[in-house]
């Protein structure tokens, strides 16, 4: 017995020890992938030397002999911080991902591949602009220099993700750069799945869809089912049971996918209306919250002046910030740039399809996917003259596509042509709005809003191809259309002078935020997707609340957090429950409601971590939402989970009938909307007592709107989430200038998973004074110290110093990165 004792303790010693030591092990390697800051490195790639000089908060400031000096040590900067975010990026638009994730990847591949995303970067090469194509290659070489640093400095691999998700570590190619513009492009557009949504809504609810999703404005939309006669759509019972926090998650297993679309706030006032008598622009982007940050900061040093702002990992420009003469900021435009077209198989031969002129084969090439620990699956890339053939689960195509039939997609974007990326290097370089609006020429996909701001005055400007369509178009891209119908069929793009700019304005102020574009009736309108205009009143209430702005005020406009919706809707959904009924006992449903409503009645609409209001409203508006359209759309429910603040006023204003909806369809009583809002009301506060206790007022809207700023790859492992992922109680909400996206159901409904990544503003009349932010810190290694160091700032609403002064930065340098050119 002793004996055994004594082997017992033995082997327990040794497990110990060679824990111990697989920990120290793991340390050393993971701590050697750190970068050196201060090193000297002798580079093949560069004519003379280049320093990357880092301030306290690892901004690299990097300066050179050439321009394509300074592009290679962008590279080498960018590999240094985010090598694995890189390579993620890199295989979410090659359609890669499932080689390191598995099974779970290969949905996301499988649409990436189909769209072509890489393809279309490869050809993209050829189209750039002679500096372009030289500032591509530059940035791979610098990228593969550090490569090479790694591996004969034994470096860790260059990141420690790479022990437990191994990547090959192919050098990167000036294609890389254009395919994950491309992939930004494909995630900043998101209407091919409402045109999905429209159509299941008008298969569930002929008569009264459009309600939820027709602008004021807008022609009632056509019957889906009628374009389609004699043909049965396969309605599915109920949508597939989803935990929608793990398939969030699934999303961004590349940092960003194809069709999630995007938002974005940017103003300008013209010299005339700031205090200091120069320009000033506020832009924010927001993106999904992840761990590192979408966007990354730098400061280029090129011939024609330096520029400083928001980059990101595998793209050499400056996307969005300034030079010395003109600042610039970017908001997806929400253009309608995508139509699904409906093609219709030959039954005799399911590679043809049906076409004005008869039967014609597709064109087909085979691809293969290969999937960790399974095996590799060969797919069939199909296209017809009106665009590839879509899969079906990540549109949600199913329910909208007769037997028979398959979906293509049009596109403007990941098109051979594409010289977006040399649009950005001509933003750059120009000196003032003039040069501006030029280089927005070449912008093809994403559209965007450009906002700019010189010593002149200030601009706005819709830049990117617009499709042109038929008026005669059977759903005038509202939905899916029959392909074989040439009405339905793009007519080539707008005349890029058609689209609208507005520059100098009498008030001084342009403002965007994404939600709404001009335009006029079919075909002349840009989209469909208005939103809900509150944020943009906010903004314009703001902006004239004030004869003079400052860099200040343009700061407490960027983090209001007051929700515009909410002022609208209470008024409305209270209106008969406020102070009504005998004072209840305590601790009862009743005394409950009345507690409710009465912080209510004294909230100014601020969506404040630290106040219950916005819990409560936030909850009795997605159950009251919930309870106007489950009976009347049935499973499609479950898609709308967006709270529809303009949906909500139309049914409680009754504006064209439609508070028909507060009526129970299945009940025989006719319920009136008072009833629904009380009840919904009641549903959401027991939901609430269950989760934060009975006490009304010791809620916390911080409590449930949690911002999880996940790490795509460790961030789902047990026992590495807290390592690498960053969580944090945020303010703001869905309609708020302070954009904070939430995922809108399950039990995590309130989470707040998109947000501001890059904020940034600029004063012209002290450039050096102007400030930006992002959501994590500049290193992707979480043994860094930059891995998290801005995410505190960026929750508090605090930014950090923008200089194009030189020496400000070497006063300030925390390192100083020296390349010598190679002697070999």
């Amino acid at each position: 017995m002793l004996l055994l004792f004594r082997w017992l303790l033995r082997l327990t010693i040794g497990l110990i020890i060679l824990t111990v030591l697989g920990i120290l092990a793991v340390w050393y390697f993971a701590i050697r992938s750190l970068p050196d800051y201060n090193a000297s490195l002798q580079v093949s790639g560069i004519s003379a030397p280049v320093e990357i000089v880092r301030t306290t908060e690892n901004v690299p400031h990097i300066f050179g002999a050439s321009d394509r000096d300074v592009y290679f040590a962008l590279g080498l900067a960018h590999a240094q911080d985010r090598l694995f975010q890189m390579t993620l990026l890199r295989r979410a638009a090659e359609g890669r991902l499932s080689e390191i994730y598995g099974a779970r990847a290969f949905a996301a591949d499988d649409l990436v591949r189909r769209m072509g995303l890489y393809r279309a970067a490869q050809a993209q090469v050829a189209a750039q602009t002679p500096e372009t194509q030289e500032a591509l290659a530059a940035y791979a070489d610098g990228v593969n220099a550090w490569l090479a640093q790694v591996n004969k400095g034994a470096m860790g691999r260059g990141a420690p993700e790479f022990f437990l998700y191994p990547d090959d570590f192919s050098l990167w190619q000036p294609a890389d750069s254009l395919a994950i513009l491309n992939l930004l492009a494909a995630a900043a557009t998101d209407q091919a799945k409402s045109e999905v949504l429209r159509a299941r809504l008008s298969i569930a609810s002929p008569q009264f869809s459009g309600d939820l999703v027709a602008g004021d404005d807008e022609p009632p939309m056509p019957a889906y089912a009628r374009l389609f006669p004699g043909l049965r759509l396969p309605q599915p019972e109920t949508d597939a049971a989803q935990n929608p926090s793990r398939e969030w998650d699934d999303m961004l297993a590349g940092f960003v996918a194809p069709g999630m679309g995007a938002s974005a706030n940017a103003w300008a006032a013209a010299p005339r209306r700031t205090a200091a008598g120069g320009a000033l622009l506020a832009n924010d982007i927001q993106v999904p919250l992840t761990a590192p940050s979408l966007w990354y900061l730098a400061r280029l040093e090129l011939r024609s002046g330096g520029v400083i702002g928001g980059t990101i990992p595998g793209i050499p420009a400056v996307i969005v910030g300034r030079n010395p003469k003109l600042a610039w900021g970017i908001t997806p435009a929400h253009v309608d740039d995508q139509d699904l077209l409906i093609e219709e198989l030959d039954p005799s031969n399911p590679n043809r399809y049906r076409t004005p002129q008869g039967w014609r084969p597709m064109e087909s090439r085979k691809e293969i996917i290969r999937i960790r620990d399974a095996q590799p699956v060969t797919i069939t890339l199909r296209r017809t003259e009106n665009g590839p053939v879509m899969p079906l689960a990540p549109l949600g195509l199913e329910p909208v596509l007769p037997p028979g039939h398959v979906a293509v997609l049009q596109w403007t974007g990941a098109q051979p042509g594409d010289t977006t990326l040399s649009a950005l290097h001509g933003l750059m370089k120009a000196q003032g709005r003039d040069d501006a609006m030029k280089a927005a020429a070449l912008v093809v996909a994403p559209a965007v809003s450009l906002t700019l701001a010189d010593s002149g005055g200030v601009s706005e400007l819709l830049a990117g191809a617009l499709p042109a369509r038929n008026p005669a178009h059977q759903t005038a891209g509202r939905m899916p259309a029959p392909g074989w119908v040439p009405e339905n069929r793009w007519q080539g793009l707008r005349p890029a002078d058609s689209a609208p700019r507005i520059i100098d304005p009498e008030s001084g102020i342009v403002e965007a935020t994404g939600d709404a574009q001009p335009g006029g009736a079919f075909p002349d309108n840009l989209g469909h997707d208005w939103g809900d205009s509150q944020r943009i009143k906010r903004l314009s209430r703001l902006m004239a609340g004030r004869d003079v702005h400052t860099r200040e005020s343009f700061i407490a406009a960027q983090l209001d957090t007051v929700s515009p919706a909410a002022r609208a809707l209470l008024p409305l959904t209270g209106a008969d429950l406020w102070f009504t009924g005998e004072p209840a006992a305590t601790g009862t449903p009743e005394r409950m409601r009345q507690d409710a409503l009465a912080l209510l009645a004294e909230w100014d609409g601020n969506m404040s971590e630290h106040l219950p209001e916005p819990l409560i409203y936030a909850a009795w508006m997605a159950e009251l939402q919930y309870r106007l359209i489950r009976d009347e759309l049935g499973p499609v429910v479950e898609s709308l989970t967006a709270l529809r603040p303009a949906f909500i006023e139309r049914v409680f204003r009754n504006t064209n009938g439609a508070s028909r909806w507060c009526d129970v369809v299945q009940s025989a009583p006719v319920e009136d909307c008072a009833t629904i809002a009380r009840q919904s009301l009641d549903a959401a506060l027991l939901d609430l007592s269950s989760r934060y206790g009975d006490d009304v007022a010791s809620w916390r809207w911080g409590d449930a709107h949690q911002a999880i700023q996940l790490h795509p790859a460790l961030g789902r492992v047990p026992g590495l989430r807290s390592i690498f992922d960053i969580q944090q109680s945020t303010s703001g909400g869905d309609f708020t200038m302070a954009k904070a996206g939430i995922l809108g159901r399950g039990r995590d409904a309130w989470r707040n998973i998109t947000g501001a990544g890059y904020r940034g503003v600029y004063d012209l009349a002290d450039p050096d004074s102007s400030v930006f932010i992002i959501s994590t810190g500049q290193s992707g290694h979480p043994l860094s110290r930059h891995y998290d160091d801005l995410a505190e700032l960026w929750r508090r609403g605090e930014y950090i110093g923008m200089s194009l002064d030189p020496e400000l930065a070497r006063a300030g340098a925390v390192g100083i990165t020296r390349l010598t050119p190679s002697t070999q």
